[in-house]
């Protein structure tokens, strides 16, 4: 695939869109209305091949369709995940429509989060490869967190596109009730040739790391150092939980004494349970241990802006 050029050809893209994210449940946003203002910006809309299919299943067949310039999606950081799930190692690139609720991709990406301009993103932009980390075959492009973090998740997802203020309450509440009544989760943990037996409150693992910084909460570093990061926090009383909310906030978090960090291209994580719940960006999934991690070196193309920093 070429760059966009005046004298080139529009691009060829098949367009997949979540109408379960955000923008599209709660924005009015039709995927009809999309289409429309993505053929409106000069681009060739390739027909979907399973459009009434699950999205994981959508997301595949668009992947194989043959002479398409990009796949792109709309919706939130899930969805990307899942559609990088049969673009990683692939030639294809994906193009990028932030509709979800954190759009953190997007951001690290510096692509637009507003329609037209990541639109633009999709007729003009340049493509970028960047890291992909996989957690037994499933891919994840942000993060892969495990304990607290993923059980309230459950509520969150029970509520998607619904959440109130009573809601966010209640999710406040379950935070406070899991801090006393939950067990830590235990797990043997072996990384840069150590084993070693772990319990912990939250286990993250993110693909490159965190940048610090004020108002840099979530925001990476980068996007295609080759590394993992790995983040626990064994215990997490109310007190320590302020103490980490606040150095995030301040944005000096990497020294907290509450705070365990290592950069790996590969861990493993094994537990005596069948299963472990997983947040794969912001994803539940179960997926039984052990928990091979590894990073894939600019593994995924990713349409970006043209004047992004290379």
């Amino acid at each position: 695939m070429t760059d966009q050029n005046s004298e080139a050809p529009a691009r060829r893209i098949v367009l997949v869109a979540n109408v379960a994210a955000g923008s599209l449940v709660d924005g009015g946003l039709t995927p009809e209305a999309l289409r429309e203002r993505v053929t409106g910006a000069g681009l060739v809309v390739v027909p979907e091949p399973r459009p009434d299919a699950p999205l994981p299943d959508r997301l595949a067949a668009a992947a194989a369709i043959p002479d398409i310039d990009a796949v792109a999606v709309a919706g939130g950081d899930g969805t990307l995940a899942c559609a990088a799930q049969g673009l990683t190692g692939q030639d294809v690139p994906l193009g990028i429509l932030p509709l979800g609720t954190m759009n953190l991709l997007a951001r690290d990406l510096g692509i637009p989060l507003d329609l037209d301009g990541a639109i633009a993103v999709l007729a003009t932009g340049r493509i970028r490869a960047i890291d992909a980390g996989e957690v037994n075959g499933q891919v994840f492009l942000i993060n892969s967190v495990l304990g607290m973090p993923a059980r309230l998740a459950r509520h969150r997802e029970a509520r998607r596109g619904r959440m109130g203020v009573g809601d966010l309450l209640r999710m406040a509440v379950g935070l406070m009730r899991h801090l006393g009544r939950y067990r830590r989760e235990r797990a043997v943990l072996t990384l840069g040739g150590t084993v070693r037996r772990i319990r912990f409150r939250t286990l993250a693992v993110v693909c490159g790391d965190y940048r610090e910084g004020l108002g840099q909460v979530l925001s990476r570093a980068g996007v295609d150092g080759g590394h993992l990061t790995l983040y626990l926090v064994e215990t997490l009383s109310a007190a320590r939980l302020v103490r980490l909310g606040l150095g995030f906030a301040v944005g000096e978090w990497r020294r907290l004494p509450d705070l365990e960090r290592h950069e790996a291209g590969a861990l493993t994580l094994d537990a005596r349970a069948r299963a472990l719940r997983v947040m794969n960006d912001g994803e539940v999934v179960l997926i039984a241990p052990p928990l091979r991690y590894r990073i894939r070196p600019a593994a995924l193309r990713v349409l970006v802006p043209a004047e992004a920093g290379r």
